[in-house]
């Protein structure tokens, strides 16, 4: 690769760094205390390093003393490395301290922002469904669809998780640490100048003279080390962000596995789930065997590197000491100050490991929040169907609905349920039901024309949630449980044929895992009854009862919207529920070469 394009990949780099800092040191509500903490964290680090300068003259008059076997001298500076070294501990400890705060804070700050962003306008709902509306326009956008953009990153827990913890460590420990070598070479180059003498040397009948000789050799021995720790160590940029990926599939699998528990051994499917987890597992160990085999290389060289450097400064010094030249306290001086210059330039070898590892976690959490970005950006008019929340009756009004492949489901569809008309939704499976129940809930992308849902109309899907926890806190979820009394809650469940749980309110568990399809339907009835909306959508919501338990419930749905001045909007596929409905939306195939592959008719039940 060409260096200027290195160098543009550079700047795209730590352009995504600013991109992912900036916020919290320059827009957020901590914004002060954060650049407190900052600039607190650069003065103790300028402190320690003129703690070493000091320590680094320390040098040369204790050894010297040692040679001039000097006694006085010797106890004096063994009582000033005293004071010198708790003043350089009292500010490693406080540095240490402050910048662990500092990663805590923004931690936690960033985590709540992208989990909000996350959350907010159901981001997370469409992230999932695996595509993003891309801002290009093209024949079929400015037709007012959407055209299916990219793939969203993966796995948003392990961003909002373990990323943003990585991220704020290595930025604030790396960027610290360049700070900390920047600062060290500054103070450290000058003294190593003026220890080093001249070093002369005749070549071709001519002789030369190098000034500054050590200062030299510390920069040329640097410059190979860096070469060579790059050419070694640049395949670990992709394969950290490789490992990172195949953890979270391994990770996420076994969370499905956990969640699906009952279904799979059912199926007798552990032994087909065992080879799939393993599969994803011996991934995960194949792509770390290569990681470890470049990290052996670069650990190798590096300690190389690290251990010829400690013997190297005296090599270069010991003509000069053995000639009598300089003596012991200066040649230690010298070793002290070329170990720091040579420490300072070799930060990029020292650090080469963690610098891949941060811009893997970098481009990670970019791609995480750009796709957020994207998520959170209000669609065009015509790019998504409009829902009008406070409408006085369920209303399609040329509505078009599309797949995420770009199919047309549904097209220019219009039809009405008024107040008291109680209407099945009838179609072929999969012919798009419930992705016209999401339309209708405003939740859909890929959709065009005009909704109307009145407000306060509530939904029982198909797979009803319940959060762990409380079962008080699961049948009033999202409102707070203290909003419902305990005789409202206890009704609900009776009313719902769950008297069994009406003295359960108080016990915690995984109800969505300790309670069968039956009863998890039961329940989100339940908490349809709880607060008595007076439209409710219903996606197969008594598909796992028996017929008397579903007519029990339907009656009383029928009955609370009839009260509220409502109506209920049902998918079913049994004949016992149409019993409950007066009208119907069928979904009608069209014929081969149409726009869309069905066609919607309002008619009587």
């Amino acid at each position: 690769m060409a260096l200027a394009d290195r160098f543009a990949r550079f700047r795209h780099f730590l352009r995504q760094v600013g991109h992912l800092s900036s916020p919290y040191f320059s827009r957020s509500g901590e914004k002060w205390r954060a650049r407190g903490l900052l600039a607190a964290i650069v003065l103790l680090n300028l402190g320690a390093v003129y703690m070493l300068v000091q320590i680094n003259e320390w040098n040369r008059v204790f050894y010297d003393a040692l040679q001039n076997k000097d006694a006085a001298v010797f106890w004096t500076q063994l009582g000033r490395f005293t004071y010198l070294a708790m003043i350089f501990i009292v500010i490693a400890v406080y540095r240490f301290y402050l910048t662990q705060l500092l990663q805590l804070r923004w931690r936690a700050w960033m985590t709540r922002d992208l989990m909000h962003r996350w959350l907010a306008g159901d981001a997370f709902y469409r992230m999932e469904l695996g595509r993003y509306i891309a801002p290009e326009q093209d024949a079929r956008q400015t037709s007012g669809l959407p055209e299916p953009g990219q793939r969203v990153p993966d796995n948003p827990d392990q961003r909002l998780q373990e990323d943003v913890h990585l991220f704020t460590t290595q930025t604030v420990g790396l960027s610290m640490g360049f700070l900390n070598a920047v600062v060290t070479l500054a103070s450290f180059v000058g003294i190593l100048w003026g220890l080093s003498g001249s070093f002369s040397f005749t070549l071709g009948g001519s002789e030369y003279t190098i000034v500054g000789f050590m200062v030299w050799m510390a920069v040329l021995y640097c410059a190979v080390g860096s070469v060579l720790t790059h050419f070694i160590g640049r395949p670990l940029i992709g394969l950290n962000f490789e490992q990172q990926r195949r953890e979270a599939n391994f990770r996420h699998h076994l969370v499905r596995v956990r969640e699906y528990s009952e279904t799979i051994a059912l199926d007798k499917g552990a032994r087909v789930e065992e080879q799939n987890l393993d599969t994803r597992f011996a991934a995960v160990l194949a792509n770390y065997l290569k990681l470890i085999a470049k990290q052996k290389q670069l650990v190798g060289f590096t300690n190389l590197f690290g251990q010829a450097a400690v013997v190297f400064p005296f090599i270069v010094a010991a003509p000069r000491f053995f000639s009598g030249a300089i003596q012991l306290g200066q040649l230690m001086q010298i070793g002290s100050a070329f170990d720091r210059v040579q420490g300072a330039l070799s930060w990029f070898v020292d650090n080469y490991d963690s610098l891949a590892a941060w811009r893997a976690t970098t481009e990670r959490l970019t791609s995480f929040e750009a796709a957020l970005s994207k998520q959170n950006q209000p669609p065009a008019l015509d790019r998504q169907a409009q829902a009008a929340i406070n409408s006085e009756a369920i209303e399609l009004n040329d509505l078009t609905l599309q797949l995420p492949t770009g199919a047309t489901l549904l097209q220019g569809a219009t039809a009405r349920v008024a107040p008291g008309e109680h209407t099945l939704l009838q179609g072929p499976s999969g012919s798009g039901k419930s992705t016209l129940l999401r339309a209708l809930a405003g939740i859909w992308p890929w959709a065009r024309g005009r909704t109307g849902l009145p407000a306060g109309a509530m939904f029982i899907p198909q797979r009803p949630y319940f959060p762990d926890g409380s079962l008080r806190d699961a049948l009033a979820y999202p409102e707070p449980a203290a909003a419902y009394s305990d005789e409202q809650l206890k009704t609900a469940l009776q009313d719902a044929l769950l008297p069994a749980l009406a003295e359960r309110l108080d016990e915690r568990d995984n109800w969505t895992q300790k309670l069968s399809g039956g009863e998890q339907q039961r329940l989100a009835i339940a908490r349809v009854l709880l607060k008595q909306p007076a439209w409710v959508l219903a996606d197969e919501a008594t598909s796992a009862l028996d017929v008397p338990a579903e007519q029990t419930l339907y009656e009383k749905l029928r009955a609370l919207t009839e009260q509220r001045g409502g109506a209920l909007l049902s998918i079913a596929h049994r004949p016992s529920v149409a019993a409950f409905h007066e009208r119907s939306w069928r979904f009608v195939p069209q014929a081969a070469g149409s726009a869309a592959r069905f066609g919607l008719e309002s008619g009587a039940a």
